[in-house]
């Protein structure tokens, strides 16, 4: 195990794909910052899309299990897709934010209809020491 955990290289099964396509890429992507230290992402309607729905469906973890469903998730995705709507978004136009936004819809629907685990308890994940999930070393042999 490395001496200093918050010295270490993490890696994920992406930032592994960045670096065997392109190791510049990878760099940009996972490890360059700017000059205020964060992280610089081009945002696509395809990213966009999914932040929305993460985001609606992130919210259910705030109410108990029970009581998940009875504010309806296509509110909180109208509310989420408020925030990456227009050219924040990427959208080159409203013809193509309307066909994503009717794609995170559909998405809704099937959560709604096939909510899964979704209708369980969930176990909160204790945060590492930068608000991050936790994360596993590599060996070094």
């Amino acid at each position: 195990m490395p001496g200093d955990k918050y010295n270490s290289v993490w890696v994920s099964y992406s930032s592994i794909g960045d670096f065997l396509k392109c190791p510049r890429l990878y760099f940009l992507r996972n490890i360059y910052r700017n000059e205020r230290g964060n992280k610089v992402n081009i945002i696509t309607p395809a990213l966009s899309l999914g932040q929305a729905v993460h985001g609606a469906l992130e919210g259910l973890s705030q109410y108990k299990a029970e009581e998940r469903f009875l504010i309806p998730l296509e509110n909180s995705f109208e509310e989420e897709w408020i925030k990456i709507s227009g050219k924040r978004g990427g959208f080159k136009n409203a013809k193509e934010e309307s066909e994503s936004k009717e794609r995170g819809k559909n998405m809704i629907q099937r959560v709604k209809n096939n909510p899964g685990p979704l209708l369980n308890k969930t176990v909160k994940i204790k945060e590492g020491h930068n608000g991050t999930p936790p994360h596993f070393y590599l060996s070094k042999a």
